[in-house]
């Protein structure tokens, strides 16, 4: 029997796979806004959606890629399946795969998803987890490429807290030959192992404590929600420390003139940035979140195929 095809980290993943992918989401995205019949390559199949975490993109655009390809979806929480009542990860991925065909699953255990990979027959793809959000990463990708070409080569900065999202887009640049400029308050720095990782990739990514340096001349400017899932009990200290992040309109002009404004949503409007940058001409952040559609329909057909 043949190994399932996971989509669990976009460092995992050999690099022309991801560009085929992108080139992939591309085509079907137009195909699709030119009124074109979509194939149905799913028909039959089955997605079952695993959620520890409430969530809104990810679950929609899930949902809908799988019943453009033909495909039924199922939706499951903790609260309703066995695996909140004891039974261990591994033995839910074996049931799971005898019932269904692929598994997107939405954790903030990291170390959950990949015992859950370890232990189906089905493929399992990376919804998010608290170390890793890839299927934004390569939504985030899919809309740089769609609006300046090819991301090698060019310079990208993110300024504020370091995430999940953060360590997905220093796999990409790792995969893809861009340059990332980081800057973090030194209490939200990227932790050790990450740094780690970054030191034997020899990705070119740099980091600092200030986000002025590492938005100048940049072609994109990245920054995220500073109080995620799990971070509520503290916010009012991580709002303080990280406000000198904000991407607001005179950190932007920075940048360079052409840059685009990515957030993979939903964003605090008037933390993290501020509604000016947002709402202007340089955001592409609904780009991005339309296309989690195109490129979760690319992966749904690569991991069945």
């Amino acid at each position: 029997m043949s190994h399932p095809r996971h989509f669990l980290d976009i460092d995992r993943i050999p690099v022309e796979t991801l560009r085929a992918l992108i080139k992939r989401a591309i085509e079907v995205k137009r195909a699709r806004k030119a009124g074109k019949p979509q194939a149905t390559p799913l028909v039959g199949r089955t997605l079952t959606m695993v959620f520890d975490q409430p969530s809104t993109r990810t679950r929609v655009s899930f949902d809908v890629a799988m019943r453009h390809l033909g495909g039924h979806t199922m939706m499951l929480t903790g609260t309703e399946m066995q695996l909140g009542r004891g039974e261990t990860v591994g033995d839910t991925a074996r049931v799971l795969s005898r019932y269904i065909d692929i598994i997107m699953i939405r954790t903030l255990d990291h170390a959950m998803l990949y015992e859950m990979a370890e232990n189906s027959s089905v493929p399992v793809i990376n919804g998010m987890t608290k170390s890793s959000h890839p299927c934004q990463v390569m939504a985030d990708l899919m809309t740089f490429e769609e609006r300046k070409g090819s991301i090698a080569g060019k310079t990208i900065a993110w300024s504020g807290d370091s995430n999940n999202v953060l360590a997905s887009w220093m796999h990409a640049a790792a995969q893809f030959g861009f340059a990332m400029r980081v800057a973090t308050p030194p209490e939200f720095a990227p932790r050790e192992a990450l740094r780690a990782w970054v030191d034997k990739s020899r990705a070119n990514i740099e980091f600092s404590n200030d986000p002025q340096w590492a938005v100048r001349g940049a072609d994109c400017v990245i920054t995220d929600t500073w109080v995620s899932m799990g971070d509520e009990q503290e916010a009012a200290r991580r709002l303080n420390i990280l406000h000198p992040y904000q991407v607001n309109a005179g950190l932007m002009a920075l940048a360079d003139n052409e840059a685009i404004l990515m957030h993979c949503l939903p964003a605090h409007r008037g933390e993290e940035v501020t509604d000016e940058v947002l709402d202007g001409p340089q955001s592409a952040v609904w780009d991005e979140a339309e296309n989690r559609l195109h490129i979760q329909k690319a992966i749904l057909e690569w991991c069945l195929a």
